[in-house]
């Protein structure tokens, strides 16, 4: 069986050597060399899949069973925390929830409620309060606030803010701001979302062949990236070739 121990042999000195490059605990070189597949095998499981994609992905899907079997079970925990104990911090978690739920409005208040003292130019919470009167469509309510967010804090989550600022100045219906918004975004903002919404915008103001340059370049340039930034973006990588189907 030379050839099955040759085999053994690499697999373990490739655990080592991974060990050694994350400078993992040195013991982990004894256990690996010393019980030849059960060492591989406890130093995987140990240290390399938690980490892993596919290790995320697991946790996403029981996540996901949970919340199908009780969607509610983390607004009804919220709003206990709430309940028990009003800080910022569980009024900013309810508002969380609130959003995921959306209950736009609930969150818009609660972001408001956290406003004062310490926290009233808290940029975390401006950016939610944002978010929430965005999703709400109460463009003209959104659009001031992440504007003053942005100017008092240009370097908290500039894309996200600018993203949001995008969307408000289009449901206000002021298309060529936005436009000039998005066109920004569609270099800047990390994933597709910036290029669709550009894209789209395009569309709707007439500038059809633009905007199918666009969703072209967005399906040509996802094809050369990693299949798991595919697979994070297909919604957005969906409705560009739906848009230029259309």
């Amino acid at each position: 069986m030379p050839v099955l121990g040759g085999l053994v042999l690499a697999i373990q000195l490739c655990f080592a050597y991974h060990a050694l490059k994350t400078r993992r605990a040195y013991w982990w070189l004894f256990i690996i060399m010393g019980f030849p597949v059960m060492g591989c095998v406890l130093y995987y499981f140990v240290e390399v899949f938690p980490t892993s994609r596919e290790s995320r992905s697991a946790e996403k899907a029981v996540r996901a069973i949970a919340k199908a079997f009780d969607p509610d079970k983390e607004l009804r925990a919220a709003v206990a925390d709430v309940e028990a104990c009003g800080s910022v911090e569980n009024r900013v978690r309810l508002a969380r929830e609130c959003m995921e739920h959306k209950m736009y409005d609930d969150a818009a208040a609660l972001y408001r409620s956290c406003l004062n003292g310490v926290h009233d130019t808290d940029p975390d919470i401006r950016h939610g309060l944002a978010g929430a009167l965005l999703e709400g469509g109460k463009f003209w309510d959104a659009l001031p606030v992440a504007q003053k967010l942005r100017v008092s804090h240009p370097t908290f989550r500039s894309a996200e803010v600018g993203l949001v600022i995008a969307r408000a100045l289009e449901g206000a219906n002021r298309l060529e701001e936005a436009l000039g918004e998005l066109k920004v975004l569609a270099d800047t903002y990390p994933g597709e979302e910036g290029r669709w919404r550009y894209g789209a915008l395009l569309r709707r103001m007439g500038r059809a062949d633009d905007a199918q340059e666009v969703f072209r370049r967005m399906l040509r340039n996802a094809e050369r990236l990693p299949s798991h930034y595919r697979d994070a973006q297909r919604g957005w990588l969906d409705m560009a070739r739906e848009s230029m189907q259309a």
